[in-house]
């Protein structure tokens, strides 16, 4: 199975770098189910993984100019803010067990799983459905808004504290949307938001958290090559038309995942 989640974890890489997002809602099945690693650690490593194959990723769109810093603080720092309450506060509280059905019985690691589960149900129907303000095209209509990019950075910091998860599907509509960036701008954006949430949320966990450094460094190694593999890709592929397509997969991953957390436990 480590042949498998290596693979895998190259995928996530090239996902990232090819369409800008979605990848990393990947790693903690991955982890859990492919290396075998606790659902709790997991959240955990996800955040580096996730983080440093984002630095790698947004460097070539640092290159072409295509990150926006006032943009990236405005979202950034209450997302930030939120991954620190989440993973100093709200996981140290979740009890062990939630609560029992019968002979079933709502663990810790469960309730992530399904949550995750739950947010790739999500994630995929943002990415099978067109997103028709999604223009490469940089017109800006109306007047930003900040508040509203504010609360929206404050609950992606709590999704990526929670579940370990990047949250790119999430960033980039709100950047195209209420920020009124460009496809590009927001993609290259998106990548530095993530990686210092993902990595500011992982530095937030190590004193509750015993890492194999060996371990996390060769997944980590193998994601950042996918991501210098997708962005190579996307030079050649159309991420849009490959959107869809991996919306499907991110749907049969999260149905089966809350059918193997529930019925086939």
């Amino acid at each position: 199975m480590d042949i498998m989640g290596y693979i895998s974890a190259v995928f996530i890489g090239v996902s990232l770098g090819l369409i800008g997002g979605g990848g990393s809602i990947l790693t903690v099945p991955v982890l859990v189910y492919l290396f075998g690693v606790d659902p709790v650690l997991a959240t955990t490593y996800s955040l580096f993984v996730v983080g440093v194959t984002s630095v790698a990723g947004s460097y070539s769109y640092f290159k072409k100019h295509l990150i926006n810093i006032k943009t990236a603080i405005v979202f950034g720092l209450p997302s930030i803010a939120l991954v620190f309450l989440t993973r100093a506060f709200v996981i140290p509280l979740i009890p062990d067990e939630i609560f029992s059905v019968g002979s079933f019985t709502v663990t810790k690691s469960i309730l992530l799983l399904l949550l995750f589960a739950v947010l790739m149900v999500f994630a995929s129907g943002k990415m099978i459905r067109r997103c028709k303000d999604c223009n490469e095209d940089a017109a800006a209509i109306g007047k930003v808004n900040y508040r509203l990019a504010s609360i929206q950075g404050g609950f992606v910091g709590f999704v990526t504290g929670l579940i370990g998860a990047g949250g790119g599907f999430l960033i980039i509509p709100a950047l195209v949307n209420l920020l009124k960036l460009p496809m590009k701008v927001a993609i290259g954006t998106s990548l530095l938001i993530i990686a210092v949430n993902s990595l500011a949320g992982f530095v937030f966990s190590l004193h509750h958290a015993n890492i194999n450094w060996f371990f996390l460094l060769r997944v980590s190694a193998m994601a950042v090559t996918g991501i210098f593999s997708g962005s190579f890709l996307s030079t050649k592929i159309n991420g849009k038309k490959l959107k869809p397509a991996f919306g499907w997969f991110l749907l049969v991953m999260g149905v089966y995942i809350i059918l193997k957390e529930t019925v086939y436990h």
